[in-house]
């Protein structure tokens, strides 16, 4: 049975990867857990532990090689392989999505916008035409699409999520301020911006009332 590993974890492994890639392009050969930890704000214990999941990667007296440690996690997130993608909505967050051209380093491939505003069809962001969300349906089957990103309206996104998945698509990157009830095979990750900020927002009204350290 394959070994459960917790959300905690899975939401640094990115962390350890921007971190390791930043160390590769300053010619970084190794690091040990105390070193990376200084950068990262995570224990080195933590650190240990976080990677003992997938096998330790680490020898004693030497630390990591941060080659083989930026590559070994860039497989456990599943970056060697090609995700192709849509984005649906392509208003402000839709076209700052596919102008952010880190995603083709890290195997996602953004392959089409779509929107229903008739005035931004068939024009063209960074080379990506948008379409009428009409041809949403071929398009996915067509293109082997596995992701849909959603920036559209939260009245919209329900429906569109329910049709995505009915025609193919397996995880959804959901924008829309509205939580989204699909099937349980369905691997949903939701960015809300407004609640990030609200976040924010308490910790900064905590820390002046003095109740934060």
């Amino acid at each position: 049975m394959e070994k459960q590993i917790s959300n905690a974890v899975i939401k640094r492994l990115p962390r350890y990867y921007r971190y390791l890639g930043d160390l590769l392009e300053n010619d970084v050969v190794r690091i040990s857990s105390g070193e990376l930890s200084s950068k990262m704000n995570v224990t080195a214990s933590q650190i240990r532990q976080d990677l003992n999941n997938f096998g330790g990667f680490g020898q004693q007296g030497y630390g990591y090689n941060v080659e083989y440690l930026y590559e070994e996690i860039g497989k456990i997130l599943g970056l060697e392989k090609k995700n192709n993608m849509v984005i649906i909505g392509a208003g402000n967050i839709g076209q700052a999505l596919t102008n952010y051209t880190d995603f083709e380093r890290r195997g996602f491939i953004i392959k089409g916008l779509f929107d229903n505003d008739v005035s931004k069809i068939g024009k063209r962001v960074r080379g990506i035409e948008i379409y009428k969300v009409d041809l949403l349906e071929e398009f996915i089957k067509k293109e082997d699409i596995s992701i849909a990103a959603i920036t559209v309206p939260k009245e919209y996104a329900p429906k569109i999520a329910s049709d995505v998945v009915k025609w193919g698509v397996k995880a959804v990157w959901n924008f829309a301020p509205t939580d989204l009830l699909l099937p349980d095979d369905v691997l949903v990750e939701n960015v809300h911006l407004a609640e990030s900020l609200m976040r924010l927002s308490y910790r900064l009204n905590a820390k002046q009332r003095g109740d934060l350290l």
